[in-house]
């Protein structure tokens, strides 16, 4: 019962003209959930292959974002090669692509005219700013958007703006559209009707950034990077142990914060400081604060220190590298196969039914070229 809840697209015909991460995210996210996705590469293949040669020679964005794809290689310069595309456009259930601005249109494609000759077809498009505007043709990707969108300047220490880790913009439109053609498959069952479905890093992004936002438009809240610390709730923030470990910790209320003084700084009377006895004034003395805990936390092990904290029921977090992520207690990995061999991916997010998700092999450029062109060149 369990894995057949994990198959609920089966039967579904997805076409992803695609590559790099966001359309691959969301067509991965869909064949994770049963529907039959074919990946649409050039004849050189989606450039993320080359991204690096990690995951047992592939790239590991590649190896993340195309498990369960069926591919083919295609020159749609090419008259009968477009052909080939049209005639499983016309018996696909969703398409989805992120060329550049204009491309698919210069290669006589119309995202308007596919609905108007399907009018079942959901179709999504990605791109970096959106189908309007003046920054509709520029190119993005995603660092230049973490920046066009202000998280790189509220990201990384307070001395210089810094680059989330990951390909954040990338993602967010992922699951956005994801989102959106989850949105337009149950419209779909009620009303038979598909619908055109735009998606872009920058807005999917900006989204994302309504809470800094709002406190600068309406609270006139000047956002500054606030390192390994919240803007304004304090303590909240990285210190160091005796064996030189950082520990988060996290007080949200008074609470918490009377029983870190009482139960792991051994200050029964710093909840009546009047420096430190609201959050407000614990944010305006954050410095004084900090020395205080850091004291503390210097003349003891961080394992001592988590033994404490987890007595006092106070939240926690250590500053683990990726060896110690690797190694982290709490991860549920899930084999790939690709044709070098098996590998590990961390699981996807979700659970259903207490049941691990069954994820389907990263294919080889143009792996199934052949059989896809016997099945639609009729």
């Amino acid at each position: 019962m369990g894995e057949g809840l994990s198959r609920d697209l089966d039967g579904l015909l997805v076409v992803s003209l695609e590559q790099a991460v966001a359309a691959p995210y969301a067509a991965s996210r869909l064949a994770d959930a049963g529907a039959r996705v074919i990946k649409v590469e050039r004849p050189e293949g989606d450039f993320a292959r080359g991204y690096d040669a990690d995951a047992r020679g592939y790239s590991s964005y590649f190896v993340w974002l195309n498990r369960g794809k069926e591919s083919i290689a295609l020159d749609l310069k090419n008259p009968d090669e477009m052909k080939i595309l049209k005639q499983m456009l016309a018996k696909a259930d969703v398409f989805i692509q992120n060329l550049m601005p204009g491309a698919l249109e210069r290669l006589g494609v119309s995202m308007a005219n596919l609905r108007k000759e399907n009018p079942a077809l959901i179709t999504c498009d990605i791109s970096g700013y959106g189908a309007s505007g003046p920054f509709a043709h520029m190119k993005a990707y995603d660092f230049l958007v973490q920046a066009e969108v202000g998280l790189a300047q509220i990201t990384g220490a307070p001395e210089e703006p810094g680059r989330v880790g990951v390909s954040i913009c990338d993602i967010a439109a992922g699951m956005t559209a994801h989102a959106a053609i989850l949105q337009a498959l149950v419209a779909k069952g009620r009303t038979g009707q598909g619908r055109l479905i735009e998606v872009s890093l920058f807005h999917a992004l900006a989204d994302w950034m309504n809470v800094p936002y709002l406190q600068h438009q309406y609270g006139g809240r000047t956002i500054r990077r606030p390192g390994l610390h919240h803007p304004t709730i304090a303590p909240y923030g990285a210190y160091i142990c005796g064996d030189n470990r950082m520990l988060l910790i996290s007080i949200q209320n008074e609470r918490e914060w009377l029983r870190l003084c009482v139960e792991v700084l051994d200050q029964p009377d710093m909840p009546q400081d009047p420096n430190f006895d609201s959050n407000v004034k614990r944010v305006q003395n954050r410095v004084e604060l900090d020395a205080i805990i850091n004291d503390v936390f210097a003349k003891h092990s961080i394992d001592i220190i988590v033994k404490k904290l987890q007595a006092a029921q106070i939240a926690f977090g250590r500053l683990n590298d990726m060896d110690e992520f690797t190694k982290h207690p709490q991860n549920r990995f899930i084999a790939v196969r690709t044709s070098t061999g098996d590998v590990q991916l961390l699981s996807p997010g979700a659970i259903v039914n207490g049941v691990m998700p069954r994820l389907g092999a990263v294919p080889d450029l143009g792996q199934h070229s052949n059989a896809i062109r016997k099945e639609f060149c009729k």
